[in-house]
């Protein structure tokens, strides 16, 4: 979803970094800049450092909410009969970006959601200063990872909620950048 939304973008002349972690995606646009990262810790390192010169983000990467406190260098060979692995929050790039977000900026967020699908990505966009938030459902068949289509719901800051059918990653895209040129409009 991130790379069809940036090459999007860049097709309307905007120029684009795109911050990316593993994928067999690849792009070849001349107005895409793209930082590859491997960790939730390298993402939130270069989203930080690169935000402050934008005109805004969009935050679609799947990030791991939480990640191992010790990675191991070598195979676990079974054994044992339990095996545990203690977790740690990951940064949260949304919400730190938001913090960071200047009136002139726009962010855009979004939710994959299982349940209470409209109030947990409301408060998500409340909680995080986004402008609007971009709603996906792993109940959707079609939708979410894996597919070539996706179907989304947009709310934005004035709760205004805009559901789309199931179409192609590229005209989703095509709707998200719309959304994101009439908020673009309304800034001063």
């Amino acid at each position: 979803m991130g790379y069809a939304i940036a090459e999007t973008i860049a097709d309307l002349g905007a120029k684009v970094i795109l911050i990316s972690g593993p994928t067999s995606l690849s792009i070849n646009h001349p107005s895409i800049t793209l930082i590859n990262v491997t960790s939730a810790q390298e993402m939130f390192d270069a989203s930080v450092k690169h935000f402050p010169e934008c005109d805004g983000a969009v935050m679609s990467a799947a990030v791991a909410d939480f990640t191992p406190v010790v990675t191991e260098t070598r195979k676990v060979k079974r054994g044992k009969k339990n095996y545990f692995i203690e977790l740690t929050p990951t940064q949260d790039i949304a919400a730190e970006l938001g913090q960071q977000k200047q009136n002139h900026q726009l962010l855009v967020g979004f939710a994959l959601e299982t349940n209470d699908e409209g109030a947990n990505a409301r408060k998500k966009l409340v909680k995080k200063n986004l402008d609007f938030i971009v709603l996906n459902s792993l109940n959707d068949p079609g939708a979410g990872f894996q597919h070539d289509t996706n179907k989304i719901t947009i709310i934005d800051q004035q709760n205004k909620t805009q559901h789309f059918e199931l179409k192609s990653k590229k005209d989703v895209a095509i709707d998200i950048v719309n959304k994101i040129i009439e908020e673009l409009e309304k800034i001063p």
